[in-house]
């Protein structure tokens, strides 16, 4: 008895299998972040929109300025990926919206990919005071510190 397989069960099997090896190539774009609708940011005004009049018409920012709430920050940006290849970037964009002490808005800015810069991070290691310990030294340089009863 012979176990060859048909032709007609290879054709099945590659019908099987190339559609889903084509697929696997075929690149997506994924859409990260807030992108606020145009419409509605033209909507604010300058001076008179207050941070809930914000809020309600582009949501929640992507992220709030560091020591102050007064400038929200709007980021998205779409990528593409395609099979094992680097993502890539193929639209990024930052809304910037500043408000004044009051609360009203002071200022809008729109920034996109064009207008990012690239920065080279400081590799330096700051130095600081006191001994390289081991593991090993660390793990165990507090044996026998300890007063009997809890130190009362």
């Amino acid at each position: 008895m012979s176990h060859k397989v048909s032709s007609k069960a290879k054709t099945l099997l590659a019908a099987m299998i190339i559609p889903f090896a084509i697929s696997a190539c075929e690149s997506r774009v994924n859409v990260r972040g807030n992108y606020p609708d145009p419409e509605e940011v033209s909507k604010l005004e300058t001076g008179v929109s207050s941070r809930r009049d914000v809020a309600e018409l582009l949501g929640s920012p992507s992220t709030l300025s560091t020591f102050k709430d007064q400038v929200w920050y709007y980021v998205g940006e779409r990528v593409e990926k395609t099979a094992f290849y680097d993502p890539v970037v193929l639209e990024r964009s930052i809304l910037v919206v500043k408000f004044s002490e009051d609360g009203k808005l002071e200022e809008s800015r729109q920034f996109a990919l064009e207008d990012g810069r690239i920065i080279d991070p400081v590799t330096r290691i700051t130095p600081t005071e006191g001994q390289d310990l081991t593991i090993i030294q660390q793990l165990l340089g507090n044996l026998g510190k300890f007063t009997p009863g809890g130190g009362n």
